[in-house]
């Protein structure tokens, strides 16, 4: 992840970097103007020191020979020595060529004609020294005047110099407008690529939390490219996003449940007219029929009595699966007096999973269902199990019918969530209980969210309800 503080960091070393890449490449221009300016310079100098020391020693030489002194002598000599250095410098400056040549020879004939010169003086041979002398003044002129003309030739060469310094000159400007015009260029598309790197992100996060203050949750993600910090953020409130919309489903489902069981309990309380007197009447009515002899009937009220029984009170509180088992049993018994033997009930329970907690009035709605809609229209053979056993350290409960089953088309409706949940209500009008299939899922949903619930069926081959709760 590329920091925003990193982006600005390599931005400013990438100008500062070319601010003095275009430094560099001026001193570097004009260094070399510069010592191009240097070397003619310094070579016009020494073309000259060469003409005025040439000039100082045929002076001196001329008062030697006057006047023929040690003094004299030693101040010729001197200048003979300056003459001699300065020679040797330009041997070891100039570049090879008939221009240096002939300067050079004219030199080495001065010094020769001096030297002469300067015996004749001490040999006291007048016509010697007069000649030489004579032959220095003259070589004297002719350096004077080949330096003239090295000069005027190194002026004219000089001219090309000038047009290639301004070259340089000109392509050391260009270059720097360039290197300036690339500065302001990248400054300009840098200046964009950032702002829209953060103006875009902040946006799209604007857009998208004024659409989850209006309540709407289910727009799409916000998407960042570039991993920065708003890359960072934008996923955080991605993730925020979720997990409110998660939130709001969970409390919009509890609050539905929750209205379910209030309408149930509503419904139960319409259907239940005076309960306790009728369950006192029928009490009365059972004891009656055992005292005359009735046993059969008095043991059909009693399982009437203890249905209606169960039925009193809050639908919502918890009881043990031992407890449903015996209201399934006493539901057994009252259908089974009313069907005879066109029905069997099946049970395989383990004892060890009696103890389970679960909601009240789950199974016997259950095998209502399978009564109403599975083999009430039999003639014969029907046959309704209730098998509860242990799997994965889970609890599982399973009603079975062999009845006319259903197709998958009502599967999907029955297990559809957003389906009536008053449509099992109305299908349970006229049996014990009133609270359909429907209510029974939702209600085990709230009671335990981890709990499973599957329906298995095919059309003229039964009905297997599963359930799966924690022990």
């Amino acid at each position: 992840m590329i920091k925003i503080r990193t982006k600005l960091l390599i931005y400013f070393a990438t100008i500062l970097l070319l601010f003095v890449l275009l430094l560099l490449i001026r001193e570097q221009n004009n260094q070399q103007v510069m010592n191009l300016y240097d070397e003619n310079m310094e070579h016009f100098f020494l073309l000259n020191e060469l003409t005025r020391q040439t000039n100082e020693t045929v002076e001196s030489l001329q008062i030697y020979v006057h006047e023929p002194l040690d003094e004299n002598l030693i101040l010729y000599e001197e200048d003979l020595t300056d003459l001699i250095q300065l020679k040797e410098t330009f041997e070891q400056r100039e570049e090879e060529g008939i221009p240096k040549k002939n300067f050079l020879s004219m030199l080495d004939s001065f010094l020769e004609q001096t030297d002469m010169t300067v015996e004749g003086v001490q040999q006291q041979n007048i016509e010697q020294y007069s000649t030489y002398f004579n032959e220095v003044e003259i070589t004297s002129n002719y350096i004077y005047e080949n330096t003239l003309e090295l000069i005027n030739m190194e002026l004219t060469a000089y001219q090309e110099l000038s047009d290639l310094i301004n070259q340089k000159v000109a392509y050391t400007k260009q270059t720097g407008i360039t290197i300036i015009i690339a500065i302001i260029a990248l400054s300009v598309l840098f200046a964009l690529w950032f702002s829209n790197g953060i103006t875009r992100p902040i946006e799209r996060l604007t857009w998208a939390a004024q659409e989850i203050a209006a309540g709407r949750y289910s727009g799409k993600d916000v998407v960042v490219s570039k991993k920065d910090e708003l890359w960072f953020l934008t996923k955080t409130f991605n993730e925020m996003k979720k997990n409110i919309l998660n939130s709001v489903s969970e409390i919009e489902e509890k609050a539905r449940l929750t209205n379910l069981l209030k309408e149930m309990e509503l419904k139960s309380l319409q259907n239940q007219i005076n309960p306790h007197f009728l369950f006192n009447t029928l009490n009365t009515i059972s004891k009656t029929a055992y005292i005359e002899g009735a046993e059969r009937t008095s043991d059909l009220i009693s399982s009437v009595s203890a249905l209606l029984r169960y039925n009193i009170g809050n639908l919502d509180r918890e009881t043990q699966l031992k407890d449903e088992v015996e209201i399934v049993r006493e539901y057994f018994f009252i259908q089974k007096t009313r069907f005879g033997n066109r029905v069997e009930f099946i049970e395989n329970i383990d004892p060890a999973c009696l103890s389970t907690v679960i909601p009240c009035m789950t199974l016997q709605p259950i095998v209502e269902n399978a009564f109403k809609h599975g083999i009430e229209n039999m003639a014969s053979g029907s046959k309704i199990e209730l098998n509860i056993y242990e799997k994965h350290d889970k609890v599982c409960i399973d009603v079975k019918d062999n009845g006319v089953g259903m197709d998958q088309e009502s599967i999907k409706r029955l297990m559809n969530p957003k389906e009536d949940t008053m449509s099992g209500t109305k299908e349970g009008s006229g049996h014990s209980t009133g609270i359909g299939m429907r209510n029974v899922m939702d209600r085990l949903k709230l009671f335990q969210k981890d709990s499973k619930i599957n329906i298995s069926s095919e059309v003229g081959k039964g009905t297997t309800i599963s359930i799966q709760i924690n022990k």
